[in-house]
């Protein structure tokens, strides 16, 4: 028996540029593609504002789950890249879990180099059990 695929997309430029999705659901499981902060329209948020970064992509993340059903509580993992992460660690910590609150999914944190956009300063995916109760 074959799980049934279900895709969804901010209908964004990169995503076709790239050729992603924003998310897939296989099954009770949903693959969440690295989130980054921008607005509605496409437009980068935060551009030497860290912290907005951060809550800007958590947002877009919780958009996702949404498309899905999904609730904070059924995020199981999160991957999260940050640029200067030294200098960021402490505050990529607190608004990780002030995000998801008493619910502690596995993380893994990882200082990169570069990320796709020049002022990005902060990518987070995730992945997501439906199948968990909320």
């Amino acid at each position: 028996m074959s799980a049934q695929v279900k895709a969804f997309g901010f209908d964004m430029p990169w995503e076709s540029l790239y050729g992603y999705s924003q998310a897939i659901q296989v099954g009770d499981t949903v693959y969440v593609s690295g989130q980054l902060s921008h607005d509605r329209h496409g437009h980068f948020v935060g551009a030497d504002d860290f912290e907005l970064q951060v809550r800007t992509t958590l947002e877009n993340l919780d958009l996702v789950l949404r498309q899905f059903g999904a609730e904070r509580s059924q995020v199981v993992e999160t991957t999260v890249l940050v640029r200067n992460l030294r200098e960021n660690f402490d505050t990529t910590a607190r608004l990780h879990a002030e995000h998801f609150g008493e619910h502690r999914p596995t993380s893994t944190v990882m200082g990169v180099s570069d990320l796709a956009l020049p002022d990005q300063l902060v990518e987070i995916g995730a992945l997501v059990r439906l199948d968990v109760k909320p």
